[in-house]
């Protein structure tokens, strides 16, 4: 059992911001610009005619393309801030099974507001993990002001329905799966045992199998 300071560092997030960096590299090697511009983009992005027709892995791959230096550069500055906090509180394991949770609801809540657009970015991972993080403090008593978590969390969703070509669907899609994870895995009190983090991972495990099946569902 992990205390929420635990120390441990973030290895696993700085695994998922390498890969993220290697294929923005690799995808903007030969062309400019801030939307899907090659091939590589066009294979990975989420787009619900293509998992439609078998392509499921987009929703994974989904979350690790990126269209411009700040779009990717703001998503990386804050998951990095948001896996520090998480990843030792949760240890990998379960800090892992978090954002793919996160990651899959976002995919699915962008194919259910957008099934037809191209769609890329950890957005929707990174604002499950702002969930996840508001919900651990919320049950520990602390200001969702206080940490300036809820002023994030409410300005980027504004953001996302001002500002034309943002995937609200996949941020609040993701941040739900978080915050629902993150309840259950951050879970404390005097009660706790290995039995609630089992909890966790099972609960996990069912936001992953319901986004996936809802995702397939919505496109189908």
């Amino acid at each position: 059992m992990r205390r929420w300071n635990a120390t441990a560092g973030p290895l696993v997030t700085k695994i998922i911001i390498g890969l993220n960096v290697a294929l923005y590299l690799l995808t903007t090697a030969g062309s400019l610009g801030s939307g899907p511009g090659n091939d590589v983009e066009t294979r990975l992005v989420l787009f619900g005619p293509a998992v439609a027709s078998g392509e499921l892995y987009r929703l994974i791959t989904t979350g690790f393309v990126h269209f411009g230096l700040i779009h990717i550069g703001f998503n990386m500055v804050l998951l990095y801030r948001f896996g520090d906090i998480l990843e030792p509180a949760l240890g990998r394991i379960r800090f892992v099974l978090l954002f793919v949770a996160a990651l899959l609801g976002g995919a699915f809540g962008a194919l259910l507001l957008s099934p037809n657009a191209l769609t890329g970015g950890a957005s929707g991972a990174v604002f499950g993990l702002m969930g996840a993080v508001a919900v651990g403090m919320h049950q520990r008593g602390v200001s969702l002001t206080e940490g300036g978590i809820g002023p994030l969390i409410v300005i980027n969703l504004v953001l996302s329905v001002a500002v034309p070509g943002i995937s609200l669907g996949g941020h609040v899609g993701g941040l739900i799966a978080g915050a629902i994870v993150g309840a259950v895995m951050l879970r404390s009190g005097p009660s706790r045992s290995r039995r609630h983090d089992i909890e966790g991972i099972a609960v996990a495990i069912a936001v992953i199998v319901a986004a996936v099946v809802g995702s397939i569902v919505r496109v189908s």
